[in-house]
This record gives C-alpha cells, structure tokens and sequence, in this order.
C-alpha cells in the first residue's frame, strides 16, 4: 500500500490479521494454549533487542550530535509534552473510561520515539536525516529507563503503585542486557547484519506480533472486549486524532519560535510527534506481565501507530514538493 510515493509493508496488515485470529480462535494464542504464544512473547522479548543492539550504528549518531536545542526540543516533546497532553486530557474523562484503555493512554505517552519510521519519514520529506536518526536512536536508549518511571509515577497518581524494582529488574535482564550483547556482537556480525537486515526486521515484527496475539487472546478469553466495544473503539480513536494533533501543532510554534529552518523542523516534527509500537509492545509486556487487559493497554499505541504513518506519510510528500519548488 502506498501514500503517494511512502510504502507501508505488510506488516500493518498482519497486526490486523493476528487481533482477527486472537479473536476467533482466542485458545490458540492463549497463555497456556497448545502453541505457547506466551513463552514465544516472553523469551522473544530478548530477542528483539539483541536484535536493535546489533543493527544500533554508534557512528551514525556522531553526525547529528552537535544540534543540542533540537535533541533537547524532541526528547522533552517525547518524555515531557506528550505526557502532560495525555494527564490533561484524561482528566475529565477518566472516571468514564475504561481503566485499562486510560492506562493504554498514559502508556502510550510515556514511550520512546520510533527509529525506523521517523527516519524514512524525515527523508521522504526531504528533512535532516542526521538528526532524525540522532535523536530517534537517543529516544530509544532513554526510554528503556524512562517509560516505567513514568508509568511508576503514573500509577502513583490513581494510587495503584506500580512495582518499579522488579520492572527495571526484568528490563535489565531482558532489554539492556540483549542490547548490550548486541552491540558486543556487531565487532563480528556487522556485516552479516547489514547484509540480512530484511530477515532481522522479519524476526522482530514477528516476535511483536506472537506478543500481540497472546495478548489480545487473553483479553478476549478474559472477556475485556465484551460490552460497549464500539464505543470503547470511538474513544481510543478520537483520543488519538486529539493527541497528535495537539503534540504535532504545539511542536510546529515551537520550533518556529525556535528558529529552526524546514530541514531541522520536519526532522524534529517526524521525531518528536511519534511514538514506538516495536519498543511499546514488548515493553508492555514486561510492564504488566500476562494480565489480560494487557491487550487493551497495548490497542491505543497500535492504533496511534497506523495513525502516525499515515498522517506524516501524506504531510511528508508534501514537504518534499515544497522543498523541491
């Protein structure tokens, strides 16, 4: 599929095609179900971060380190902006949401920047990619200890503490330590995987799709979706729309009032706007372990993550015809 000129692969598609099947053969993907999704999730997790320590380049971080007001613009729109947007807008609504989709929200608020996507949508827009992978790339790093710091505080707010300890625990088991692996790794498998990189991502993608059917499986045997789905669907799309589009516009004045010029403003737009579902879903499901709303956590970042591709894929072809003129 294509947005005139950015290509989406298929693994939109499947996302949707693996909650399709969570819900028609929920005993399937089930913790405890005959193919032991929840174990391929579970040990998987090290896995995909092996893997982002083996494809991380540490030298490509270098060309775009020296911009420090647009690092700092962007990493205070991923771990302070968004989440103050997401905490105001939940305010009134709250009480008449479902707790699992508020703290899907705040969750999704508190994730890293995407790599990937926001550099190809940089370059698509014809912005300065440096930055983009500079900054996507620190987001990530940062993320692994700030997202269940601020999910911790989070919680605190509603006064359901979130264990921290044994949280950062499994993340450093499960996370820094396959990263740090990773990337010990590349002194004898960099060129291996830049050879087979598309492998890599497959192996990835398929990992957060065995955590997205387990959880989705056990929300549905759980009976979460049961009741006002549709409109429990209408909230978690609105939601959506209003928190991007808060973020993106509160980003646009400031990077204009800023100064910065349109290579640095789109970098810092297609950085700072998006969050990431490959680091959010195995996140989540250390975070909250096998608990069967877990599916309901994870809907708002997978729904954010279609969103964002879309919007930014039509707005970056029209920074690139503008930039072209």
């Amino acid at each position: 599929m294509k947005i005139r000129g950015f290509s989406f692969d298929g693994f939109l598609l499947a996302l949707v095609a693996v909650v399709a099947a969570a819900v028609l053969v929920p005993q399937l993907g089930a913790t405890g179900g005959p193919l032991h999704f929840d174990q391929v999730a579970t040990y998987g997790i090290g896995v995909v971060f092996f893997l982002y320590g083996l494809t991380l380049a540490p030298d490509k971080l270098k060309q775009g380190a020296a911009h420090w007001r647009l690092h700092l613009t962007v990493q205070l729109a991923t771990f302070v902006l968004f989440p103050i947007v997401v905490f105001v807008l939940l305010l009134p609504l709250r009480s008449e949401m479902h707790p699992a989709l508020a703290t899907g929200f705040l969750y999704l608020a508190a994730l890293p920047s995407t790599v990937s996507s926001s550099v190809a949508l940089t370059s698509l827009a014809r912005g300065n990619v440096p930055i983009a992978i500079f900054n996507a790339t620190l987001s990530s790093i940062i993320g692994v200890f700030a997202t269940p710091v601020l999910m911790a505080w989070f919680a605190a707010t509603t006064g359901e503490p979130l264990p921290l300890l044994p949280v950062i625990t499994k993340i450093c088991l499960l996370v820094l330590l396959p990263m740090a692996i990773g990337q010990i790794a590349r002194i004898w498998l960099k060129g291996w995987a830049a050879r087979n990189i598309k492998t890599i991502r497959l192996a990835d993608r398929a990992v957060i799709l065995a955590i997205v059917f387990n959880a989705f499986s056990d929300s549905v045997i759980g009976g979460v979706w049961e009741g006002p789905d549709a409109v429990m669907l209408a909230t978690m799309a609105i939601g959506v729309v209003v928190i991007f589009v808060a973020v993106y516009l509160i980003l646009k004045l400031v990077c204009r009032a800023l100064r910065f010029d349109i290579p640095d403003t789109i970098a810092c737009l297609f950085c700072g706007s998006v969050k990431s579902l490959a680091t959010g879903v195995p996140l989540a499901r250390l975070m909250f372990g096998t608990d069967p709303m877990l599916g309901l956590i994870i809907a708002p970042i997978m729904l954010y993550h279609v969103f964002q591709l879309v919007v930014l894929g039509v707005l970056a072809n029209r920074y690139a015809r503008r930039t072209s003129d």
